[in-house]
């Protein structure tokens, strides 16, 4: 039996009698609906149709779309569900991450160079203020992953850094404060990423950590984030063997399954370990981290019947949905375990308090809140607060016009625009301009032809900048194996081939890591985000009017001794 009325619950018994009464009057069909959390991409009316046709889900999540529609959709999808929908939206930053138009407070690694849980505390409020105001009512965060590996290719600034006890810290204060603000909290990705160095979207990946060490790291995060009362946790696909061979010593290494299929991990150590009593959910299905590790047809209902309670997402959503109930049919998920699951299903909608009706929205009220004054100005002092000065070359800052009339300016940066859900925003540019606007003359850098022994004349630079400038936008995404500096042809043009004879500084707008392809760059700086408050922040210290206070939370040497020359 749940114990709908301790943590994280804290159902009265009213909302355990609504709890109990809703599934005594649902079908099978309906209980396996409530399984699913779908994704609407675009929050069109077409898709909704779509999925009601096939099922009434127990949640849904949008990608990104305008505030507008996001308060369309979110009023329409609940007029339409019998049961109140969970709607969810990857909060990690700020109100971003479900409207165009929200507040990108910092990404987590920002909000960590502060060094400040309280500015963890202020971007969950911007989320949960700004996702509520469009009828969102689940974060899908925070991020409580541990960077300890640099060469991870997706979590990077998406987490706290590589210090666990300021992880720790940040998360405990993220999942606090948001959930004081009616939205339910997602510890994720549990048993923990940033270990590997490749991506769970890719690839069924490890945590390789020892039991007693994990503990101490991952476990303590964890249980920080459970005893400040989440909700939820969001479980990866992410395997890690020593804790399942320790709670299943008869376990082979091919039977080791990642957390979204594996009992050891979502029952044995996430709840009889760690003592979670809320709902668990799994990471998108449709990553290869998942597909990759049992045939999918079996995989869909061991999820649930293994320990998960809601299954985020579906290749095919008709298919998955049979898949689910013909495993529901042949006893993989016995009738014990699909009420189980449904019931924290429930209970967590009765701990949002959705079991006496949902909150109402508004177009005009929404715009009063999304995007508003006030977080912009938290933003705008993260940015002061997080941008960290790495290393410098000893009298190379402030610049100047005076100091440092001509620069000569280095772009690293993608094709404008990316594909897919990670776009990458272009920036340099705005550097370049703002650099012009105080007076600087700042010429680009354009490789020359090849030619051994016909390049330019290496004086003529030296000769004709007084300053090289230095700024890379390279941000993880979703499908790409590193974030590293791929330098221009022919020769690596652009690498620091002046940087004896000239100032040179390099700056990071996102991964703090590229001190690895240019270690001996003298000055190097890191802002950990690319919005226009980081933006107007560097150039607020690089010309001296505001100092550098944030503080590192990863090693940006990346453990090379050469880097810290």
């Amino acid at each position: 039996m749940i114990d709908l009325k301790a943590r994280p619950f804290y159902l009265d018994d009213e909302a355990i009698a609504w709890v109990q009464d809703t599934l005594a009057g649902m079908t099978v069909e309906e209980k396996a609906g409530q399984l699913f959390c779908v994704l609407f991409k675009e929050a069109k009316p077409e898709e909704f149709d779509y999925v009601y046709s096939i099922l009434s889900p127990g949640g849904c999540m949008y990608r990104v779309v305008p505030s507008a529609r996001a308060v369309e959709a979110s009023q329409t999808l609940q007029a339409r569900s019998k049961i109140p929908l969970l709607i969810a939206a990857n909060l990690e930053k700020g109100g971003n991450g479900i409207v165009e138009e929200g507040t990108l407070v910092g990404s987590p690694m920002e909000i960590a160079a502060t060094d400040d849980p309280e500015m963890a505390a202020r971007m969950a409020e911007a989320c949960a203020k700004e996702a509520r105001a469009v009828g969102a009512n689940w974060a899908f965060a925070p991020i409580i992953d541990i960077d300890t590996n640099f060469r991870n290719p997706i979590t990077n600034t998406r987490t706290f850094g590589s210090d666990p006890d300021r992880v720790r810290r940040m998360g405990e204060a993220y999942v606090k404060k948001v959930q004081s603000l009616g939205l339910a909290a997602s510890i994720k990705h549990f048993p923990g990423d940033g270990q590997d160095e490749r991506d769970q979207h890719l690839v069924t990946s490890i945590n390789s950590m020892d039991c007693d060490t994990w503990m101490a790291t991952y476990g303590a995060a964890y249980k920080a984030g459970i005893e400040a009362g989440s909700l939820t946790v969001m479980v990866g696909h992410i395997m890690q063997p020593a804790w399942s061979k320790r709670l299943d010593p008869t376990l082979k290494d091919e039977e080791i399954m990642p957390g979204t299929l594996s009992a050891e991990l979502m029952q044995g150590l996430l709840r009889d370990k760690l003592g979670f009593n809320g709902l668990i959910c799994t990471d998108a299905t449709t990553m290869a981290g998942y597909t990759l590790a049992m045939s999918r047809r079996r995989a869909v209902p061991e999820s649930i019947a293994r320990g998960a309670d809601m299954f985020l997402f579906a290749r095919n959503l008709e298919e998955d949905y049979g898949f689910m109930l013909e495993g529901i049919r042949q006893g993989i998920i016995t009738p014990q375990r699909l009420d189980e699951a449904v019931t924290r299903i429930l209970a967590t909608k009765a701990a949002l308090g959705l079991h006496k009706g949902v909150p109402a929205i508004s177009q005009e009220a929404a715009a009063q809140v999304v995007g508003c004054a006030e977080h912009q100005s938290w933003a705008e002092d993260c940015a002061d607060r997080a941008i960290t000065l790495v290393k410098e070359q000893a009298g190379v800052l402030p610049l100047t016009p005076e100091r440092y009339k001509r620069i000569l300016f280095y772009t690293i940066e993608p094709p404008a625009g990316g594909e897919g859900n990670y776009k990458v925003k272009a920036a340099c540019a705005k550097v370049r301009e703002m650099l012009e606007a105080e007076g600087f003359q700042v010429d680009d850098f354009v490789p020359q032809p090849y030619g051994e022994g016909f390049t330019t004349k290496y004086e003529d630079v030296v000769n004709n900048y007084d300053l090289i400038l230095y700024v890379a936008n390279l941000s993880t995404k979703s499908n790409q194996t590193v974030v590293r500096i791929e330098w221009k042809q022919p020769m690596g043009a652009d690498c620091g081939h002046y940087m004896n004879d000239v100032p040179t500084i390099f700056v990071s707008l996102e991964n703090p890591y590229h001190l690895l392809d240019f270690p001996r760059v003298k000055t190097y700086i890191n802002c950990y985000s690319n919005n226009d408050h980081c933006l107007r922040q560097l150039v607020e210290k690089l010309t001296g009017r505001s100092s550098f206070k944030g503080k590192s939370p990863v090693d940006a040497f990346c453990g090379k001794w050469d880097a810290r020359l």
